[in-house]
């Protein structure tokens, strides 16, 4: 990016910038992968709606930044500009209280942790089920993340984001439809949501909460560098929705390697990197995976990991 596009796009507004930023092996679960052109944090809304205008009007890509949970950078990086949302302007939480609900009102750039133990500590009930998933309250939206115990739009109220020519929009629940793994939000970055949330005793609360991360720990490796699940989870010939955890068991894939990933021992549907790996590693290992589940259960698998690349390049 030269010096001239930066001033364009950025030079005069409240941010902060990087170039030449290492995202993926610094800010990516995976810790492996390439850098961004820019990375740049803005400390208002409205210096975040007016780069996005911007970067519309110039037609440089632009990708949103969380916690780097669900992403694999390729090792040759990304162009453009990279928002990281993680100024106190939009990584807040406040609590309204309505009769017998509690709103949360979040701020995209929250961490799903820290919202699921402040919930706890307040003793309000709704959100228990997104506890041990990694994340921000945007990503989390734009995805609808969530396992076995229930997705995060399960308690959405509305919605506030800003599309990708500048706009900010308004979603109330009526117009919302969550489903795994997805939501109907348009291409847009989410700038905060509101949650309805019950009054519920807080030792109940805490106790759901650990039990479910109990279950996280004992079935997933917590440990281990991995972005969460590879793969959604497909639809069988019956349309019923099977894990691709086992799926991935059965083709006899558990401990297969390529390079320095290698599917985990503990739980197929997880890729664990060494500090040997390469994003190139990973992108191999998943293609030998659908490959060879295809080849065993005639059922192809569709990636649940983001990858970024640098744009019109398709790395091997």
């Amino acid at each position: 990016m030269s010096s001239t596009s930066r001033s364009q796009l950025f030079g005069d507004l409240d941010v902060t910038a990087q170039l030449d930023a290492p995202i993926g092996a610094e800010r990516t679960w995976f810790g492996i992968g390439g850098k961004a052109d820019a990375l740049v944090s803005p400390q208002t809304e409205e210096a975040l709606v007016t780069l996005i205008e911007r970067c519309a009007q110039s037609s440089t890509p632009v990708r949103i930044l969380g916690k780097g949970a669900n992403l694999l950078v390729d090792d040759d990086g990304v162009d453009g500009v990279v928002v990281l949302l993680d100024t106190p302007a939009f990584s807040g939480l406040k609590f309204n209280r309505e009769g017998r609900v509690h709103r949360l009102h979040a701020m995209a750039g929250a961490d799903l942790f820290k919202t699921v133990n402040e919930l706890k500590r307040q003793g309000l009930a709704g959100m228990e089920q997104m506890a041990g998933i990694p994340g921000t309250i945007g990503g989390g939206l734009r995805m609808n993340a969530g396992g076995s115990y229930g997705c995060i739009g399960d308690t959405v109220d509305t919605v506030r984001c800003c599309s990708m020519s500048g706009e900010v929009l308004y979603y109330e629940r009526s117009q919302l439809e969550f489903s795994y793994r997805k939501s109907n939000l348009p291409e847009c970055i989410v700038l905060s949501a509101t949650f309805n949330l019950e009054p519920d005793d807080p030792v109940a609360v805490r106790s759901r909460v650990s039990e479910i991360w109990a279950a996280k720990k004992a079935s997933q490796p917590m440990a281990d560098h991995s972005a969460g699940c590879a793969f959604r989870n497909p639809l069988d010939r019956d349309g019923e929705r099977v894990p691709a955890g086992r799926l991935i068991d059965e083709a006899g894939l558990k401990g297969l390697a390529e390079g320095g990933a290698s599917v985990s021992t503990q739980h197929g549907n997880f890729i664990i990197t060494d500090p040997n790996a390469t994003a190139s590693h990973v992108r191999r290992l998943m293609r030998i995976v659908q490959d060879r589940v295809m080849d065993h259960h005639g059922i192809r698998l569709e990636p649940e990991v983001v990858i970024w690349e640098r744009t019109g390049i398709t790395a091997e």
